[in-house]
């Protein structure tokens, strides 16, 4: 090789360092255009949290509320109208207990006597009302809830004391207790029952609103219960609910399992999972929206960006950058400005999301994956709408740069 000849030029290599730093040029050197470009992804990000936020929290609102009324409570009973009457074994409680997914489960039985509010009233004039042997633990596996006094207890329970459900209070002219007064009694079969409690309503257990609940021992020593429970309800995990259905029958009788009928899984169920359904096709949907608007706004920003800067474009070309050099600098700089917007955007829709949901009561949710979907959809919203340009800008050549100065 002749020594008077130049040496070949060698195409300088950036680092990751060098081309973030080339990114970040056009970001510091235009900072009213970088603030407002990530202020329209960080929008749209925030929007796609919001959306998906807020109608998460109200749902999840809603599913308590339907929980509360008792969306995964079973109800068995005896067939009626059998003769010999079908009886459930007195250890019902226990054997429907080892189902694995059974979560609770508690009884009442009949005790076939009659309610009056003074021993003045006809002897066979019981309201309507059924006078039923409870459980202690009744109102937990109902998701039952005392308006005023207090329920059945290990004390309680043993005494002539009684709950009156919601209707029955009312027919009985007992709407209320007053603390420090003597409470009310009412005649159960000629003997006296104090009022310790009344229930507020039970729209899934309205058999109970109807009911006079005396404690399980005490309807065994003064009224001559059998210890034969004639209702068993069981809470179970709302995804197993079929499943226990299904074996509750042999777990009770496991002779003649048809001779004890299960109530189907309410149909607040059912609707909770259709709202559950529609509403995450819902967020889908709005989320997809919601980023598309960013992306478009990214892309015009940084194509407007290429038309501004063809000089700078064209000096770097003449100084020896390549056109994958130019093309990374702007593929960075529209990934770090959709990078930016995506984090604030994803600050402002997650507090945006807590705080309306707190002013209207609801327990706050924040799904983790429109967080994560904010940043890493920010992150692919930048990829994209950062090719074109990038492209546009590498094709250049200097001389066509140079000649728009």
């Amino acid at each position: 090789m002749d020594p008077s000849s130049p040496a070949p030029v060698t195409p300088v290599r950036l680092s990751p360092g060098d081309v973030l730093r080339l990114g970040l040029l056009g970001v510091r050197t235009r900072k009213m255009r970088a603030a407002l470009s990530a202020l329209g992804i960080s929008i749209g990000i925030a929007t796609m949290i919001i959306v998906t936020g807020i109608p998460a929290s109200s749902q999840q609102a809603v599913r308590d509320q339907l929980s509360a009324l008792g969306t995964n409570m079973l109800r068995a009973q005896p067939v009626p109208d059998q003769d010999p009457p079908v009886l459930l074994p007195p250890e019902s409680v226990g054997m429907v207990s080892r189902i694995g997914p059974v979560t609770r489960v508690s009884a009442v039985a009949n005790t076939h006597a009659v309610v009056r509010r003074s021993d003045l009233v006809d002897p066979f004039d019981g309201s309507g009302l059924t006078v039923l042997a409870s459980r202690n633990d009744l109102l937990e596996a109902v998701n039952g809830r005392v308006r005023t006094g207090r329920f059945l207890g290990p004390a309680s329970a043993e005494f002539p004391t009684v709950v009156l459900g919601y209707l029955a209070a009312s027919r009985l002219g007992i709407t209320t207790l007053v603390p420090g007064q003597e409470p009310p009694q009412v005649s159960i079969d000629d003997h006296w029952f104090t009022v310790i409690g009344i229930l507020d309503p039970m729209p899934l257990a309205t058999d109970l609103e109807r009911s006079v609940l005396v404690g399980w021992e005490a309807a065994r020593t003064v009224l001559g219960f059998d210890g034969h429970p004639t209702v068993i309800y069981v809470q179970a995990r709302e995804d197993a609910l079929e499943d226990v259905r299904a074996v509750l029958p042999a777990a009770l009788n496991p002779q003649l399992p048809g001779l004890v009928q299960v109530s189907r899984p309410s149909d607040a169920l059912a609707a909770k999972r259709v709202t559950e359904s529609a509403l995450s096709a819902l967020f889908v949907g709005l989320a997809g929206v919601a980023l598309l608007v960013g992306g478009i706004g990214v892309a015009n920003t940084m194509f407007i960006s290429v038309l501004e800067r063809r000089r700078e474009i064209g000096l770097r070309r003449a100084l020896g950058a390549n056109r994958g050099q130019v093309r990374g600098q702007f593929l960075t700089e529209s990934v770090v400005l959709s990078t930016l917007g995506g984090v604030a955007g994803t600050l402002l829709g997650v507090v945006a999301t807590v705080g309306y949901a707190s002013y209207q009561g609801w327990p706050p949710v924040v799904p983790v994956l429109a967080v994560a979907g904010g940043i890493g959809g920010a992150l692919v919203v930048g990829v994209v709408a950062g090719v074109y340009p990038a492209i546009r800008a590498a094709r250049l050549t200097p001389t066509e740069a140079l000649a728009t100065v």
